[in-house]
């Protein structure tokens, strides 16, 4: 498909989702730079995307290109069955994944995929990380569950996020011998989770090097989850830790 029929991919579109077309290529443009910037990628692995709203599209970053050459322009736009609507890149690998959630999972706005070292390191030994820290009962509301392992190119990746999550109240799932996962109301939202969960794979690990951590009873996750879900910090957008 040429540069130009792919424009014309988005011409079938109204001027008010063309607009958002590049609002949105450009917040997922600058959020890719969180992902280096927290440690969570290394060369040109992980990806960011986010629905387009008003349509059934979704942008996400082109495949096998360099963070530092990654531009708003160069975001590339999809269907909601992976297809390419525009873009003069092929779409990134996990595309297909992507998709999937979005077909699947109504609620979810932005997805993130990492290669984040403590959380990739759980994923391979298929091993949830447990909820031993309030931090963890704020941000995930349990622990950061498994997902089945799954090879990339089609929607088997996809249907093992969906199938996790629908039974978790974590934005976050470790796919087996894969990584990270997560997902959000819209891609900052899931590039906060990919941070999160980074760091507390990381600090559980270092206190499992200690001795065996200790649980967080289940009615006390629960009221911390709430609390932080629905009463702490500025209502408008809850950005904080504690």
């Amino acid at each position: 498909m040429s540069a130009a029929d792919q424009r014309g991919g988005l011409a079938a579109y109204s001027d008010e989702v063309r607009a958002a077309v590049v609002q949105v290529r450009a917040i997922v443009s600058a959020l890719h730079a969180e992902l280096p910037r927290y440690g969570l990628v290394v060369w040109t692995a992980g990806n960011v995307s986010q629905r387009v709203p008003g349509a059934d599209l979704f942008v996400i970053k082109p495949s096998g290109v360099s963070y530092d050459d990654l531009t708003p322009e160069s975001m590339v736009v999809c269907d909601l069955d992976g297809e390419l609507v525009e873009g003069t890149r092929a779409p990134s690998s996990d595309t297909a994944a992507h998709a999937y959630v979005y077909r699947h999972l109504a609620h979810v706005g932005g997805v993130v995929h990492t290669h984040s070292t403590y959380a990739t390191a759980w994923a391979a030994r298929g091993e949830e990380v447990p909820c031993v820290l309030t931090m963890m009962a704020d941000e995930f509301g349990g622990p950061v569950p498994i997902g089945p392992f799954a090879l990339i190119g089609d929607d088997s990746i996809g249907q093992g996020i969906v199938e996790t999550l629908r039974e978790s109240r974590s934005p976050a799932v470790l796919m087996r011998n894969h990584g990270p996962f997560t997902i959000g109301k819209d891609a900052r939202a899931a590039v906060k989770a990919a941070v999160m969960v980074e760091e507390v794979a990381r600090t559980v690990h270092i206190s499992r090097q200690l001795g065996e951590p200790v649980p967080i009873p289940q009615a006390d996750i629960d009221s911390l989850y709430n609390r932080y879900q629905n009463v702490y910090g500025q209502q408008s957008g809850r950005e904080g830790v504690s």
